[in-house]
């Protein structure tokens, strides 16, 4: 039975009852600070994705990865399409919604979803080093941007604060910096400072596609890129 003097649990009924979705019939997350913390705390577990595949075989993580997201995508896209489905989906998970995510007209899949196909285009698409650093920029970097743009930002920068940018770059210079490289050369970190910038950059466009596909994709075909181009010597499939 749930813990009804939990905070954590009347902070949950309070947003429920005072933000709805576009159609007024659940509760969705668009403007309060604590539950954006609880959904980026949400996020920080995907951080595991990169980090047990740098241990792990490309087979033995997609076939985890794989069945996991036929689950999500096929609970995302039902619930648009069976009441009973909706029902159950927005009564568990509806406050952590924003208001694009519940959207009926669009039928808009949710961040959660977005992260497993991207994990997975990723892993498919590149070699595992720049998937790993790639991943774990979108993670730190998009959670650390969002918490403090939202607290702190006050200054345009194209779609959003100058303030979450600049710590969205200086999180991602922070992964570039323990993220593993191939020989440690200063010119793999000058290829990853380029490719965190390229990340910032992406973030803050105003684009339809969810930044959870945009990011890690910018950033994995920044680094490919410039590692053919710069440092060819280097055998980015060293990891596998």
């Amino acid at each position: 039975m749930r813990n009804k003097n939990h905070p954590l649990n009347d902070l949950i009924d309070q947003v429920k009852s005072t933000q709805t979705s576009a159609g007024g019939q659940y509760p969705i997350i668009e403007y309060d600070y604590r539950i954006e913390v609880i959904r980026k705390a949400i996020h920080l577990i995907s951080l595991s994705i990169p980090v047990s595949y740098y241990f792990l075989s490309k087979s033995t993580v997609l076939t985890i990865l794989i069945p996991m997201t036929i689950a999500f995508l096929t609970v995302d896209i039902t619930r648009y399409y069976s009441k009973p489905v909706e029902e159950w989906f927005y009564k568990y998970f509806g406050f952590l919604l924003r208001k694009r995510e519940s959207n009926k007209k669009r039928k808009t899949l949710n961040g959660a979803t977005y992260i497993l196909i991207s994990a997975i285009i990723c892993i498919i698409i590149f070699p595992k080093i720049i998937t790993v650093t790639s991943f774990s920029i979108l993670i730190i970097s998009d959670i650390t941007s969002a918490l403090v743009g939202r607290r702190f930002g006050k200054h345009r920068f194209i779609a959003k604060s100058l303030e979450g940018s600049a710590a969205f770059f200086f999180s991602a210079l922070v992964v570039v910096a323990v993220s593993p490289k191939i020989e440690y050369q200063l010119g793999e970190y000058l290829i990853g400072i380029a490719a965190a910038f390229v990340g910032t950059v992406t973030e803050a466009l105003p684009a339809d596609l969810d930044d959870n596909l945009t990011i890690p994709l910018a950033v994995g075909a920044t680094l490919w890129i410039l590692y053919s181009l710069l440092l060819p010597s280097l055998n980015v499939y060293i990891l596998g």
